[in-house]
């Protein structure tokens, strides 16, 4: 293999890693926000993003939005609606159960309610995926559109071309614009501030009539939609099945201990960073050995900053 081969192979594999890293680093960031404002451990979230993706299947196939939209916009404006049905079941599910185990309940528990927290969530991720097998079956299931299978060609120098996969560009597009609204919405809104106010101390923004109960409601609901969406997205280009947020999660915790445990950008970061090392990976190793690469590479950024890539050191007395 040739020099212009190599390189060719290494910008494709460099950008693919960049469209799927911004699909992770969206689903990291739902993940991030749920930790960061409320300090609970989420076991069900990659289950929770399982149940986006079936959502969005459901209602793109069986509720009319595919003869309505077609079959290239149908899927995106399914994932929307997907993603708005899932902010509803997370909003019930906290106020039926989650909030037992935080807020200010977890005064009254014992580690905070950390252990009820690990339980309760591991809990629900066992209920929602068995039950998903027994609904939705054990059948492999995606949301393919016409631009899943095309490419645009993007000239590299003279005699080099990569491509860029339109449903992986758009899913790319689509995360990144979700990250910038995300970070508009805790930095310039209220509810934004409420959430900041009660991620650093939630006593005190009690006192300031700060709902921290409300506060932690509205995140964890806005978390798993976040969540849900980056399945939506990575539906239309990979098959899915009830078990699929086994293999999602460990990726999402992954990526948000690399940005920085609380970090909402850094997790965006740590999952593109994921993304990356993936793809880039295949070059050299084979495809079943990519969970490997990406912990070797999550090992040794650990190692030489155990904060992450933009946590800071905590000082203790």
């Amino acid at each position: 293999m040739n020099f212009l081969q190599t390189f060719e192979n290494v910008v494709q594999a460099a950008i693919a890693g960049l469209l799927t890293g911004s699909i992770y680093g969206l689903m990291c960031v739902g993940l991030a926000l749920i930790f960061g404002v409320m300090r609970v451990i989420n076991f069900a979230q990659g289950d929770f993003m399982m149940i986006g993706m079936y959502a969005a299947y459901y209602i793109f196939s069986l509720f009319g939005v595919q003869a309505v939209f077609g079959n290239s916009l149908g899927p995106y404006v399914a994932i929307l609606l997907a993603t708005g049905v899932s902010f509803v079941f997370g909003y019930f599910v906290h106020a039926v159960l989650i909030s037992r185990v935080s807020g200010t309940k977890t005064i009254q528990l014992d580690g905070e309610g950390h252990y009820a927290q690990l339980i309760l969530t591991l809990g629900i991720a066992l209920i929602m995926t068995n039950g998903a097998q027994m609904i939705f079956g054990s059948v492999m299931a995606a949301l393919r559109t016409p631009l899943t299978s095309a490419a645009w060609e993007l000239p590299v120098g003279t005699n080099i071309s990569v491509f860029l996969n339109k449903s992986r560009s758009i899913a790319a597009v689509l995360s990144v614009l979700c990250i910038l609204g995300i970070s508009l919405l805790i930095n310039r809104t209220r509810l934004g501030k409420s959430f900041r106010a009660s991620a650093d101390n939630p006593v005190a923004a009690t006192y300031m009539g700060i709902d921290v109960n409300k506060a932690h409601r509205m995140a964890f609901a806005i978390g798993i939609a976040i969540t849900a969406m980056a399945g939506g997205l990575l539906a239309t280009n990979y098959p899915f099945h009830p078990f699929v947020g086994l293999e999602y999660v460990i990726v999402m915790y992954a990526g948000v201990v690399l940005g920085g445990m609380g970090s909402i950008i850094g997790a965006f970061w740590g999952g593109l960073t994921i993304g990356l090392v993936q793809q880039l990976s295949t070059l050299v190793l084979p495809t079943q050995l990519q969970n490997t690469a990406i912990f070797v590479v999550f090992l040794l950024i650990i190692f030489f900053r155990p904060q992450g890539f933009f946590g800071k050191n905590a000082e203790r007395t």
